[in-house]
């Protein structure tokens, strides 16, 4: 079995990429920063993998896209190269440059035949042709919070989203359950058979969840989860790994119809979608914001993250069929909120690269993280009632 030499690297206020090469296949010292590509490589585009908590939208041509990147940096092409290859579809939270660099850095470790993760300087990219999703304003680093404000445009949507939403409170369901229902019920709202829908989640057992684009042996300690009776599953969505405990997590889930996020930019659509939630959370008094891309915070450290996934309509479904309705298809949008935190039990389950906490302005993962029961005496019943009865709709 090969070795692996892994090279990472963290965009400020995006996400973390990674590119991993078989120790062995590279015959060339590169050095940690822009990549030359005329130094000769031996690299064979299956002794490349890429891997990271960023999205792909549409997510149903990442396998192709990611498999183009690996094949560009084995003949020795930048990452842009792929990607100029698939106009229709665009990576969230990263871009070219920090596949570059990533695998810049992956080629150091592999020409040093040393396995561990390089991370190298923190010298940012050059970004020519920004593709991460996020908007010029975007803040290059740290937890800066946005403030929670009156926004007319996303009061507008959420109006009309709640004259036909549907709110529900549901059963505790086990771990693969939960991520094969979103995909389900999602596609149900893509094809125009449900209704949109708030799914507010309770678990079964527990579990750790890791976002679709991530490498199971590099972010989960695996024998650790399964001595300690935590199931490990993959959700259909980008993002990063979280540990959930069912007394300590609440987990919620929008399927809305695609025009309820169309127009909008990455940042912007997962700003939207939370924006009842975070608005609830303030009002109990919590100290809470937007962070980055896709993350709920505090000023002290996240309580949150979220991912979505867009879904086409199906070519026979009514949504497509009937031209008195909107565009057909949908968006999965799903939040998970820390209610309290075990940092030691984190740090037993999952392996937190310190380039993921590079641009943040903490030293530790438990460190990162703020649970909503240091800011509320309110037990975890009482929290998720009164977010169920901050959403407009209809409770099922």
């Amino acid at each position: 079995m090969d070795d692996w030499a892994r090279g990472e690297y963290k965009v400020p206020g995006g996400k973390l990429v990674a590119v991993s090469v078989a120790i062995g296949a590279a015959a060339c010292t590169c050095p940690i920063g822009p990549v030359d590509f005329a130094v000769h490589t031996d690299v064979r585009h299956q002794d490349v993998r890429v891997d990271g908590d960023f999205f792909v939208d549409p997510a149903d041509d990442a396998p192709a896209l990611l498999a183009d990147i690996a094949r560009a940096l084995a003949a020795g092409e930048p990452a842009q190269a792929a990607l100029d290859r698939h106009p229709g579809v665009r990576l969230v939270g990263i871009d070219a440059a920090a596949i570059d660099t990533a695998y810049a850095r992956a080629l150091a470790a592999a020409a040093g035949s040393n396995p561990a993760v390089a991370t190298g300087h923190r010298t940012q990219p050059e970004h020519p042709h920004p593709s991460h999703g996020l908007p010029a304003d975007t803040p290059a680093g740290g937890d800066a919070i946005a403030a929670v404000g009156e926004d007319s445009e996303f009061a507008r949507r959420w109006e009309r989203l709640g004259r036909d939403l549907v709110v529900v409170h549901d059963a505790p369901r086990e771990p693969a359950e939960q991520m094969a229902l979103d995909k389900r019920w999602a596609r149900e709202v893509a094809a125009g058979l449900r209704p949109p829908t708030l799914r507010l989640w309770e678990w079964a057992s527990p579990c750790v969840v890791i976002g679709r684009f991530q490498s199971l042996p590099d972010e989960v300690h695996e024998a650790a989860a399964r001595a300690e009776g935590f199931a490990v599953v993959r959700r259909c969505t980008g993002g990063g790994a979280m540990v959930v405990r069912p007394q300590h997590t609440i987990t919620y889930s929008l399927y809305v119809p695609a025009w309820f996020v169309g127009g909008l930019d990455a940042r912007a659509a997962y700003r939207l979608c939370d924006r009842p939630i975070v608005r609830a959370l303030a009002d109990l008094g919590i100290a809470v914001g937007f962070s980055g891309l896709n993350d709920i915070a505090s000023p002290l450290g996240k309580i949150g993250g979220a991912a979505q996934r867009r879904f086409p309509a199906p070519p026979s479904s009514p949504a497509q069929a009937d031209p008195r309705r909107p565009a057909g298809g949908a968006t999965l949008h799903h939040t998970t909120l820390a209610y309290d935190f075990d940092a030691d039990l984190m740090a037993r389950l999952l392996n937190t690269s310190p380039e993921k906490l590079a641009d943040k302005a903490v030293r530790s993962a438990r460190r990162r993280v703020d649970p909503l029961r240091r800011q509320t005496d309110l037990t975890r019943g009482q929290v998720v009632a009164h977010l169920l009865a901050a959403m407009p709709g209809h409770r099922a």
